[in-house]
């Protein structure tokens, strides 16, 4: 998937910052490879409307990933992908999600499930293509 095809989502039910679940979507394309140094993200106005959200959130997760060092926003050429970004992300996004990963299984466990249905439930999440946040 490159980045024209890139697909964005918010989940407005989530616990979690719309403005948040924005900058963390950017971060895992920018993580995956989507999204390379020099790439242009979505504008503004695309963003927001792709996303149903007022376009001040957008450029609220823009500022921070800017102040982040993972984008460069310039007048008349938009918000680019820094050249730190890919490696920056990487680190990030992977102690992140280690981290839910092991509160999630460790909630799985206190509720009482077993190994065998955690990693049924793993592989079936897998397997569905579930994007964060989407509904």
């Amino acid at each position: 998937m490159n980045k024209a095809e890139t697909k964005f989502s918010v989940n407005i039910e989530s616990p979690i910052a719309v403005f948040v679940q924005i900058e963390n979507q950017v971060q895992f394309a920018i993580a995956s490879g989507k999204y390379k140094p020099g790439d242009t993200l979505p504008s503004v106005r695309e963003m927001s409307e792709m996303l149903k959200v007022n376009p001040n959130t957008v450029t609220k997760a823009y500022r921070d990933l800017e102040v982040m060092k993972l984008v460069h926003t310039r007048r008349g050429v938009g918000v680019t992908v820094s050249e730190k970004a890919p490696k920056l992300c990487q680190e990030a996004m992977r102690q992140m999600v280690v981290e839910h990963l092991r509160d999630a299984v460790a909630e799985c466990v206190a509720t009482g499930l077993s190994g065998a249905e955690i990693r049924k439930l793993v592989s079936e999440t897998i397997d569905t293509g579930y994007q964060p946040y989407q509904v």
